[in-house]
């Protein structure tokens, strides 16, 4: 054996431990390919080892053939060992951060409920469409002329003391009733008409277990030729045992403004009478302030308090806990 071919050898075992020690510590797949590049690539090192070979004895050249390719399988295999190490914890920190522990307690979210007062609005309208109404709405803030002159309340009438309100600045005021939409949709629309109108409306009221200076209203109003009383009686009647069920309902005379003749609704509920609404037939004075000729339409409107309503069928005891948001009380429905 000649000196070069010793040389040689020893080379190549010396690259083999460097490359094989090196192969051992890479942590990425990354640094594990640099080092193939590094040590077999066509201008690595091993590549670069075997450049003297041409200048070996042709006897000897066999030898460190063999030995090379035994450097360069070995290299490989543990090339080939590494990688499926580093793939393999690859995948197993992926799938540890992308499980999720199914024995772990969930976190809890609080689910939200319907207010008593939103979900009465809603199933009065539901039933209120189911009928043929279109659903309305108006402004708060409105004038004199559409919450009582239009409705037929004479300036100095003492109707008007039932429905003190706030009066704004700008002569304006927060309207006491929807009725106001009520007059707005005749003056934009021609008859036949049928219309619910729902909202929050004000009034100047003490504030007590039954009673709230802001509370919601919801109205209807229908004008066609040829309405009646008989009309605005089965209207209630289908409306109250849709909410209440069927129960026996009875008409009280009474008097609005606005309507003529006027009565009360009353339902029979848990063994006594309760008012639930105010109806009547449409005054030919506010059918005559929307340019309807009252000799040609008639019609009829009936309203109701939305918390009233409310209250009974959540047998509720004050209305304020309606507006204090407490959720102990919220979450019951």
């Amino acid at each position: 054996m000649t000196h070069q071919t010793s040389d040689l050898e020893a080379q190549l075992d010396v690259l083999r431990q460097e490359a094989q020690q090196a192969i051992a510590t890479a942590e990425t797949l990354d640094q594990l390919d640099q080092l193939r590049v590094k040590y077999l690539g066509k201008k690595g090192q091993l590549s670069q080892a075997l450049g003297g070979m041409g200048k070996l004895p042709p006897e000897e050249r066999p030898r460190i053939g063999a030995l090379t390719n035994e450097v360069k399988e070995a290299l490989q295999n543990d090339l080939d060992t590494k990688r499926t190490a580093l793939q393999a914890a690859q995948i197993q920190a992926q799938l540890e951060a992308e499980t999720l522990d199914v024995t772990m307690p969930g976190m809890y979210r609080t689910q939200g409920r319907m207010h008593p007062l939103n979900s009465t609005i809603d199933r009065a309208l539901d039933i209120f469409t189911g009928l043929g109404y279109t659903v309305a709405q108006g402004p708060e803030m409105d004038t004199d002329y559409y919450n009582f002159e239009a409705l037929n309340f004479q300036p100095d009438h003492p109707a008007r003391d039932m429905q003190d309100t706030l009066y704004l600045t700008d002569g304006n005021l927060l309207r006491t009733h929807t009725s106001t939409v009520q007059i707005r949709y005749m003056e934009e629309n021609d008859p036949p008409i049928r219309v619910a109108v729902p909202g929050r409306v004000y009034r100047r009221d003490t504030v007590d277990a039954t009673h709230s200076a802001v509370f919601h209203q919801i109205e209807i109003l229908a004008v066609d030729e040829g309405l009646t009383f008989s009309d605005l009686r089965g209207t209630i009647k289908v409306f109250l045992e849709a909410m209440f069920g069927d129960v026996p309902i009875r008409f009280r005379p009474s008097f609005f403004p606005f309507t003529e003749p006027s009565a009360e609704v009353d339902v029979q509920w848990k063994g006594r009478w309760l008012e639930v609404l105010g109806c009547g037939m449409v005054d030919p004075n506010v059918l005559k302030a929307v340019g309807y000729d009252p000799e040609v339409y008639t019609g009829f409107a009936a309203g109701f308090g939305v918390e009233r309503l409310a209250m009974v069928l959540h047998q509720i005891d004050d209305i304020r806990r309606l507006y204090n948001s407490d959720l102990r009380f919220l979450r019951q429905f």
